[in-house]
């Protein structure tokens, strides 16, 4: 295992937390203090939640018998002091592999039979059905036996024609693709779909995510994998053969699955070992590597430092005898440095932008938040100061203007609730033109007409009509919001000009990246729709799982759009409440002055000094709240390499000042 990579790791495990018990502090002080209402709690919750879940996933996808196995057992499994994944000749793993590690739940090997792909259900869908898996534990600590209980993602089991069809190992259309039949008629297919490791490794410990892949172009490759599971990955190690290079079956997996994607790519040229001649030297041997390496990049279009020549069956053997000169040269320490130094920095940035992002919006609530308080002091002491030495008369004046004032302002609630139901009713059908019920609807649009001609070829059509559709509905949105937003701001302006409000309509939420989002699940999936797929299409259970996973991935992009429009209408509904609920506060507490007032002479006086503190005390928070979220921006800046691993967070300002108003 990698010293340098675990310790990276750990630093970006570190950065997390720290950044997580800050923001936590944070809050804490912002809402002791008052400056917090539901919208402004929910977009922290939502930033800690996003800091504590997130993960890091590198897929590893080759062919068949390319060593991705082998790869990762060096990587992760060496300190056992065997190989503990199968990685023997010939088809090892047979389904899609997930390593990862969850505290709450015992080390073990859950198995998800084959035959669950009768039934439909997506992989995602199958994991809250914990009934259906089959459970080993794993012995920890003991190689040898541990190796033993993951021989099963080896097993296969041999079925009927019959159930080899409906299971998606058998294609009428492509004999040449079909697997053999034995003399009773049966085809050997896997016996697991899926196979989730949960392994108290180090690196998994800190966040890291391992899927080890079967070979993609395959037979009954599992849909979901090529779906849904790679397009999640932040990263992908593609493995080839080093004696081979890159093969038109290697090819094929690459353009169809890995060449457009937006995550981190890895090229290997895995088993160099194999390129060693006798009759050649050292030097030469080098040139052949090189040249490999060289031609992988050209043909796959990808940079010359992305690609490494490595063998892992060496690697795993020199860890396992703690032999550093067999570790150097089988170059498995290059593609853990390009690991280290290319993907966690732009993994941390994507985090730390993230956290900026949430920070800033914080500050911009709070802010807003005392503004108004001072205002509203500020008026306050302007009366107060008006009526030192003034007579009992003008007492009363005050008190009759402060009377006038609460009932032109309690006039001004039915325009308030009118411009509140306005805002519901067009929000309300901005939301149902992207309901989950109409992207619904035009998925099975989609499906029926998917059917028109031999072998499904209009389901190139009906994906393209689906997809403009579904663009337009987003354009639409968007104008739709555009009209409300200019409502709004027009409406605003006679309630801050006649009753001294300060309504701030926010910008609309805007729709850009969750259009270019639509537009890049709808590239991803158009590949397999197209004229070269209709043998898939051809086959009666795969537009059924094509439209369950193309649907689930729209829904998550209709339901961020939703969920923008929703928080941007809390955001316009909880500063008219707010502002609301401020301003009869505070026509309660200048009654209460006034009442003072009368009283006692020197009443006015303490009502005075106790404005004047709480003003300069909201001007101090102010500060010191610009202060703090400088603090976390900038921690949330910085690369986790560079945070000491003994730091503590720094406890913010705003506590300083909840305590001291708590103690006044």
């Amino acid at each position: 295992m990698s010293t340098t990579l675990l310790t990276r790791l750990d630093s970006l495990a570190h950065w997390r937390r720290l950044l997580d018990r800050t923001v936590e502090q944070l809050v804490a002080g912002m809402d002791a203090n008052g400056l917090l209402d539901a919208p402004a709690r929910a977009l922290a919750a939502a930033v800690r939640q996003r800091l504590a879940s997130d993960r890091l996933v590198v897929a590893f996808v080759a062919e068949f018998s390319r060593g991705k196995s082998e790869l990762i057992n060096a990587l992760f499994f060496a300190d056992t002091g065997r190989r503990v994944l199968p990685a023997t000749p010939g088809r090892t793993t047979m389904c899609p592999v997930e390593l990862a590690w969850d505290a709450q739940q015992p080390a073990s090997l859950s198995l998800l039979p084959i035959a669950t792909r009768a039934g439909g259900q997506t992989v995602l869908a199958l994991r809250e059905q914990p009934e259906l898996w089959r459970e080993v534990p794993l012995p920890v600590g003991d190689g040898a036996a541990l190796a033993d209980v993951l021989q099963a993602v080896t097993r296969v089991q041999k079925v009927t024609l019959a159930e080899a069809r409906a299971l998606g190992f058998w294609s009428d259309e492509h004999p040449e693709d079909n697997p053999p039949v034995d003399v009773q008629g049966l085809v050997e297919v896997p016996a697991w779909r899926h196979a989730l490791i949960n392994y108290p490794h180090p690196l998994l410990k800190r966040g890291l995510v391992v899927l080890d892949t079967p070979g993609l172009n395959a037979i009954g490759a599992e849909p979901e994998l090529t779906l849904s599971l790679l397009p999640t990955a932040h990263a992908a190690v593609f493995l080839l053969a080093a004696d081979t290079g890159v093969t038109r079956s290697d090819l094929s997996v690459w353009r169809d699955h890995l060449g457009d994607r937006g995550c981190e790519r890895f090229v290997v040229l895995n088993k160099i070992d194999m390129l060693a001649d006798p009759l050649l030297d050292a030097a030469a041997v080098a040139v052949q590597v090189q040249r490999q390496c060289h031609d992988a990049a050209t043909t796959l279009a990808i940079g010359a430092d992305r690609v490494f020549a490595i063998s892992a069956r060496q690697a795993l053997t020199a860890r396992m005898h703690g032999d550093d000169a067999a570790l150097a040269a089988s170059g498995l320490q290059h593609l853990e440095d390009a690991l280290v130094n290319q993907l966690l920095p732009q993994r941390s940035q994507v985090i730390g932008r993230m956290v900026d992002d949430g920070l800033l919006a914080l500050q911009q609530h709070g802010k807003a938040r005392l503004a108004e308080r001072l205002r509203q002091q500020a008026d306050q002491l302007h009366e107060l100061r008006s009526l030192r030495g003034k007579s009992s008369a003008r007492l009363q004046l005050m008190a009759r203007r402060l009377e006038a004032e609460a009932a032109e302002f309690e006039q001004c609630a039915p325009r308030l609730s009118a411009l509140r139901a306005v805002l519901l009713r067009q929000q309300q059908a901005v939301l149902e033109a992207l309901s989950g019920d109409r992207l619904r609807d035009l998925v099975r649009e989609m499906r029926r007409s998917s059917q028109a001609g031999l072998f499904k070829l209009g389901a190139g059509k009906a994906f393209a009509r689906l997809g403009d559709q579904l663009q337009a509905s987003v354009v639409a949105a968007g104008h739709a919001l555009d009209d409300l937003e200019q409502m709004l701001r027009a409406s605003a302006l006679p309630l801050n000009s006649e009753l001294g409000m300060s309504l701030d309509i926010p910008l609309r939420p805007a729709l850009d990246a969750h259009a270019r989002e639509l537009e890049r699940v709808r590239e991803g999936y158009s590949r397999y729709v197209g004229i070269t797929q209709r043998w898939r299409l051809a086959q009666p259970d795969f537009m059924d799982r094509f439209c369950r996973l193309l649907h689930s991935r729209m829904r998550v992009v209709f339901e961020g759009i939703c969920h923008d429009v929703e928080r941007w209408g809390q955001q316009v509904s909880s500063q008219v409440d707010t502002q609301l609920r401020d301003r009869r506060q505070a026509l309660v507490q200048r009654r209460e002055s006034l009442a003072r007032i009368r009283q006692a002479e020197d009443g006015l006086e303490r009502s005075i000094a106790g404005l004047e503190s709480l003003g300069a005390q909201c001007q101090r928070l102010a500060s010191q709240l610009e202060d703090d979220v400088d603090q976390l921006r900038h921690l949330a800046a910085m690369p986790p390499a560079a945070v000491a691993p003994g730091l503590a967070p720094r406890s913010t300002h705003l506590h300083l000042v909840a305590a001291a108003s708590a103690a006044a």
